[in-house]
């Protein structure tokens, strides 16, 4: 039997209990889930504590959590006046703290840049720009009015005339965004970039002491990925409410990273990229050395490797096979500044022999590599 197989048939034994042993769990999944059958979408909704141990608690749960996320949908994404808005009746200029046209403008100052992060997600492939198989009915068929995107649209006059001192004068204007951003969808249908747009604008409503921070989006991304490709169609029907859910799961353990405020704190970034440093210092002196000298502090590159969980540093299926890693780590991410750490002594000869520019071209782009080396080079710093 191949390696693969014999992968493929412990998680069908671990996953036919009735009872999931977390521990048993864990330690399968650090050493990367199986491609295909359904195993890596399941077992991050339970690394992620979507899902408890009981599978006979399974279906409720789901149930419960799915019409709930619905009902944020109903109540959350829609305007102010609108047909399925009855209660508003303040003036759309009205700015008293009590207005919904007032916080429907604030929203979107929020949703603007919701807008563009998540036209540009994981651009070296296709998935967010291709529809949905279960689009949002509510959303699709509401005549744009639940279309988030178009209430931060650019304008769509191609022209104007402007009166001057010869009269009127036509002039273009540019409205076309950059070709490299998705476009929206006609109606009845909605690309993967406009689900995770909704998602992020409800969690941003739900938790206004975090909103939305540059960055979340590069820590959706994956999740909606493994869970909207599910293979099994009755989870991957609810990918858009699952991801919700366990994207609000991991938030919750690394919101310290997002806020300013809590830099300092013990489960702040500095001390994720003190911890770093440190493990360095102790595994390859030499390397911790050059960098020192250099003054190459970690913030020139640790902090995105940290902050983003290694989401912009590789490929989006070795940032999968990464985070099966890192969701299992029973130490939750110490092992991330392990790969972090390796990551740089993998580097150990261009560092000691490149300069300071070149030395940081390098590490904010870190080259192709093989994924289970780095993994491996990981492991052996435990």
């Amino acid at each position: 039997m191949s390696l693969y197989k014999t992968r493929v048939k412990e998680f069908e034994t671990l996953l036919a209990n009735e009872v999931i042993d977390h521990t048993s769990l864990k330690k399968l999944c650090f050493n990367g889930i199986p491609d295909g059958g359904g195993f890596r979408a399941i077992c991050w909704r339970l690394l992620l504590g979507y899902l408890g141990s009981e599978k006979n608690t399974w279906t409720q749960t789901l149930q419960k959590k799915r019409q709930l996320y619905q009902q944020f949908i109903d109540e959350m994404v829609i305007s102010p006046g609108t047909s399925g808005d009855s209660s508003c009746s303040d003036h759309p200029l009205s700015d008293g703290p009590e207005s919904a046209w007032s916080t429907y403008f604030k929203d979107n100052e929020v949703l603007l840049q919701i807008d563009k992060d998540v036209r540009r997600l994981c651009p070296d492939i296709s998935f967010f720009q291709q529809a949905t198989e279960f689009p949002c009915q509510v959303v699709v068929n509401s005549n744009g009015e639940r279309r988030l995107h178009s209430r931060v649209a650019p304008s769509k006059l191609s022209s104007a005339n402007v009166e001057g001192k010869f009269g009127m004068t036509k002039i273009n204007l540019i409205t076309k965004r950059a070709q490299e951003n998705y476009e929206a969808m006609e109606e009845g249908l909605e690309a993967h970039w406009e689900v995770v747009q909704r998602i992020l604008f409800i969690f941003a409503k739900l938790n206004p002491g975090i909103g939305y921070v540059q960055g979340m989006n590069e820590i959706i991304g994956p999740i909606y990925y493994v869970l909207a490709s599910d293979p099994n169609i009755v989870f991957r029907e609810f990918a858009e409410a699952d991801c919700f859910f366990c994207f609000t799961a991991l938030m919750g353990e690394i919101r310290d990273f997002f806020i300013k405020t809590l830099d300092e704190s013990e489960g702040g970034i500095k001390a994720m990229m003190n911890k770093m440093t440190k493990l360095l210092e102790v595994k390859d002196i030499e390397v911790w050395q050059r960098l020192k000298d250099q003054e190459l502090y970690p913030q020139y590159y640790g902090f995105r490797w940290l902050t983003l969980l290694l989401s912009q540093e590789f490929p989006l299926p070795d940032v999968v096979r990464i985070w099966d890693s890192v969701l299992s780590d029973e130490n939750r991410f110490e092992f991330l500044v392990h790969i972090c750490c390796a990551m740089i002594m993998l580097l150990r000869e261009q560092i000691l022999e490149q300069d300071f520019a070149s030395n940081v071209k390098l590490l904010q782009n870190f080259p192709p590599m093989d994924i289970n080396i780095v993994l491996l080079k990981a492991t052996t710093l435990k």
